[in-house]
């Protein structure tokens, strides 16, 4: 089958909210107690999927890692990788990714997963939000920011080569200068593969935007800013590693830009470029070259050995 749909599609693994939610977060009042779908309902949505040609798919929860816990016998999200890896035949779905982790119950258990499981992709998502551990508190993130670095210690240790993605917010009410360079202090010592940066906007329903201590538009602007420019050159510097190195690319589409061209993915989640006929090579896994990096992909060319 060609289209989209050759790449990939979303599962989702829980229905409803996260029982412990952030000051800042509007869907515990839009959703409702986090459950929890089976493995075998969760496996047969995939093996439908890759009926219909998808070579890829991303399970989604909002604390992924909290999986399993309502569950009877009780399961973990470790369990359902497991579960998956072993279970999709050859030649169905060859990539599974996952978002989003939290860092408060990140397990080492997927980390072994995600390093050992043949179909499961090295890429972590692991926000972290703020490097600062009062404006965590303040947040009620349950967690510090030596626990997080932890945790990406853990990673690099054990899968060295895995993408680490994460999401930061700047200008959470009551973050001083001090408290934002702490952020930019976790940053240099993670160097993301890619970061969803925002800004604190107030929501309905929140606790923090009732608080007096909000941070003015001008300051969070510039605290924006500076986080995307870090950000950008950490991606290049993450990107720079993979030149002369030849990589495992899933083809997705035609290069919007350049009609000679094709993109698709690395296991890590790197977008790469390359010349290909997109009629022969959607949905067709091709190992690359790759000759350039830039901040967000990869140029390559089809490799001849």
């Amino acid at each position: 089958k060609r289209g989209h749909s050759i790449r990939e599609d979303e599962i989702d693994t829980q229905m409803g909210q996260s029982e412990r939610h952030c000051t800042y977060c509007v869907v515990p009042s839009v959703r409702g107690v986090e459950q929890s779908r089976s493995m075998e309902a969760i496996l047969q949505e995939c093996l439908q999927l890759a009926a219909t040609g998808y070579k890829e798919v991303t399970l989604l929860g909002q604390n992924i890692d909290a999986y399993g816990r309502d569950m009877t016998p009780r399961r973990t999200f470790a369990d359902l990788l497991h579960y998956l890896n072993d279970n999709l035949p050859n030649n169905t779905i060859s990539r599974i990714r996952y978002v989003t982790s939290h860092p408060r119950y990140f397990s080492d258990r997927v980390i072994d997963a995600v390093a050992d499981l043949a179909k499961v992709c090295e890429c972590f998502h692991v926000p972290f939000q703020a490097g600062d551990d009062q404006v965590l508190r303040d947040m009620r993130r349950g967690y510090t920011y030596d626990s997080y670095m932890n945790i990406i210690r853990k990673i690099r240790a054990k899968a060295p080569d895995a993408s680490i993605c994460g999401d930061v917010i700047v200008g959470f009410p009551g973050e001083t200068e001090e408290a934002f360079q702490r952020t930019l202090d976790l940053m240099e010592e993670v160097k993301f593969d890619n970061l969803n940066t925002f800004a604190y906007s107030p929501r309905p329903n929140t606790e923090a935007a009732n608080w007096e201590n909000q941070v003015p538009p001008d300051v969070q602007s510039d605290r924006l800013q500076r986080v995307q420019a870090l950000a950008a050159k950490h991606a290049l510097e993450r990107s720079e590693r993979y030149v002369g190195r030849v990589v495992d690319v899933l083809v997705e589409d035609r290069n919007p830009k350049n009609r000679n061209e094709v993109m698709g993915r690395t296991r890590q989640g790197r977008q790469v470029f390359f010349e290909g006929d997109v009629d022969e090579l959607k949905g067709e896994e091709v190992m690359v070259e790759i000759v350039e990096a830039r901040t967000w992909s990869l140029v390559g060319k089809i490799a001849t050995s």
